[in-house]
């Protein structure tokens, strides 16, 4: 079983992205495989709204997306980490959020039965960065509420998260918790 993460931070050793490295550190531990991948890293273009976006056989245009997705759709579980960026979820994880219109006007359906989400904010517009999150997770998957699980908390400065012990902790929990949904019984793949 594999567990993917998407990242929107465009800072690689940023606080959420040190948040996400501990949830996938304890999913790792647990036996699970993992991957991060840090869009921030790749070239994700906007979505250009081709209105005959369902009847291409392939998105128009040339960039990482393609593989991102499909490793995205793959994956047994997903965690979509994002700071707030103007009271929001930053640019980069707007734009793939964006760009799983392909995904959805083709009918093609994630594989994830469950999600994590994990937002951080030194400011306001922590609230609806987790709400956009969760929206996307659920919409994407169709997971009931209980099957998508949260971390959010403040960090003002670079490495911030780094001395806070019970956002820290909420990060391994979320990660633990993913791998408890994925592995009991209730949740098994329909063969």
């Amino acid at each position: 079983m594999k567990i993917t993460a998407i990242v929107g931070s465009p800072r690689s050793n940023g606080n959420t992205s040190l948040l996400v490295d501990e949830a996938l550190k304890e999913v790792a531990g647990r036996g699970l495989e993992t991957e991060k991948i840090m869009l921030g890293e790749y070239q994700v273009g906007p979505c250009l709204g081709h209105e005959n976006c369902p009847s291409l056989s392939e998105c128009l245009q040339k960039d990482d997306v393609p593989w991102i997705l499909e490793k995205f759709r793959e994956a047994d579980g997903i965690i979509l980490g994002s700071p707030v960026y103007y009271y929001t979820i930053t640019a980069q994880m707007k734009a793939f959020i964006d760009r799983n219109y392909f995904l959805y006007t083709h009918g093609i359906p994630l594989k994830a039965r469950c999600a994590g989400t994990i937002a951080v904010a030194g400011g306001a517009g922590l609230e609806r960065t987790d709400r956009d999150l969760r929206r996307f997770a659920r919409m994407m998957t169709s997971l009931p509420e209980e099957k998508v699980v949260s971390v959010s908390g403040y960090a003002s400065k670079h490495g911030d998260v780094k001395s806070n012990t019970s956002l820290l902790e909420e990060a391994r929990a979320l990660g633990a918790r993913i791998v408890e949904m994925l592995t009991s019984p209730d949740t098994a793949p329909i063969p």
